[in-house]
């Protein structure tokens, strides 16, 4: 497992100023000779210069990957309602912004959680400088993810290809595009400079595998794509490890294989399908923690669940009038479990209708039980198309 950073120096990647900046337009169309007609283009994708010819070949590469991606990518403005103490009138401020890229060409945007979190409305500007309302389709709050879509005609719509977190290795380059205080269409290039970490999401559970890289990540860039030099998204940048609120050289991503599962599922329940056992309720980690107990422990059972069927025990209380411990899980499939968070990380790489065996303690014996997940937690019936 990797090392779990400190909760007062994470600083979330979050803009809550006015946009600093706006790109200068461009130049107009170049002139087309006679009897030539000019090719299609898309507001998303302006026709790019050409090279310069002292360029080196990794610069000619970030240059190319940088065009292409650039029309992906959106600035995210989070609106909110504030009343006038005076004359109670309401008025809607921008309170905060970051950035999105498209997912797919049906307009979902992949973002992060916290750039959305608290919006009466969500306002998404494109590359070309058109403003559309966005709705949220689906929220993650425990990785920090969100997926929204907006009604734009498919040929303003660019989409980035997907790599995988999971073959990354320390030192490989990395490219981070987002809107930094509120300045659009920025590029910082680094390295992936750790691999593993540990961050907490807003809903206060554990992200693992995030992604560690010294690329430039500032307020504002929340939300945007992290990009291997083959310009595949491996990560969507979160948050920032910094004692002055300012990049400090390490930033953070959350792996884009952890997307790969989750965004799917936003799209279609607006919430994760969590797997699980159903008519199960675990003690808080926090609460066991207090108790000195190791593990994921059962604090009750449902009658006639499935958990009851395994013959899974919660806490009792006997004669004496005292509490007694039931089963505690402390491994999956001999992996080992120190916490719920660790037992739900660890249902969710299984999968729904996965079979997993359980390593049980209960008063002092070690036993194995094999149980079926299923879905369990908060997500609702498919969308209506």
């Amino acid at each position: 497992m990797g090392s779990r950073l400190p909760l007062f120096a994470l600083l979330v990647v979050f803009c809550s100023g006015a946009i600093v900046g706006q790109l200068l337009p461009g130049r107009g169309p170049e002139p087309r000779a006679p009897g030539r007609e000019p090719e299609p283009q898309t507001a998303a994708r302006p026709p790019a210069p050409a090279f310069a010819g002292d360029l080196t070949e990794g610069e000619r590469r970030d240059i190319e990957i940088f065009r292409h991606a650039a029309s992906a990518v959106v600035n995210i403005t989070n609106v909110g309602l504030r009343r006038d103490f005076f004359s109670f009138n309401v008025f809607q401020i921008p309170q905060g912004a970051g950035t999105g890229f498209f997912w797919d060409e049906r307009g979902h945007i992949v973002t992060n959680f916290h750039v959305i979190e608290g919006a009466s409305r969500i306002s998404v500007t494109l590359a070309d400088q058109s403003d559309w309302e966005a709705e949220v389709v689906g929220i993650a709050p425990d990785k920090d993810l969100a997926v929204l879509r907006i009604d734009v005609p498919r040929e303003r719509i660019a989409t980035l290809p997907l790599g995988s977190s999971a073959e990354l290795q320390v030192g490989r380059k990395v490219l981070a595009l987002g809107n930094p205080f509120g300045l659009d269409q920025t590029l910082t290039v680094g390295i992936v400079s750790a691999l593993g970490r540990e961050l907490q999401s807003p809903a206060g559970r554990t992200i693992r595998d995030v992604i560690q890289t010294d690329a430039a990540i500032n307020p504002g860039n929340s939300g945007g794509p992290l990009l291997d030099s083959t310009g595949r998204v491996v990560g969507i940048n979160t948050a920032i490890y910094s004692p002055s609120g300012a990049s400090a050289g390490i930033g953070f991503a959350v792996p884009v294989d952890t997307a790969r599962r989750l965004v799917p599922q936003l799209i279609e329940y607006g919430r994760p399908v969590e797997p699980g056992i159903a008519g199960v309720e675990w003690l808080s980690d926090r609460l066991a923690e207090r108790l000195r107990l190791r593990g994921a422990v059962v604090q009750s059972v449902e009658p006639r669940s499935a958990a009851a069927g395994l013959g899974l025990e919660g806490i009792t209380l006997n004669r004496r009038g005292r509490y007694v411990l039931g089963d505690v899980v402390v491994a999956v499939d001999s992996r080992p479990v120190e916490s719920v968070d660790d037992l739900r990380d660890r249902f969710e790489e299984a999968g729904v209708d996965a079979r997993v065996t359980l390593s049980v303690e209960r008063a002092g014996r070690r036993y194995e039980l094999e149980a079926q997940l299923t879905a369990v937690g908060q997500a609702r019936s498919p969308r209506e198309r």
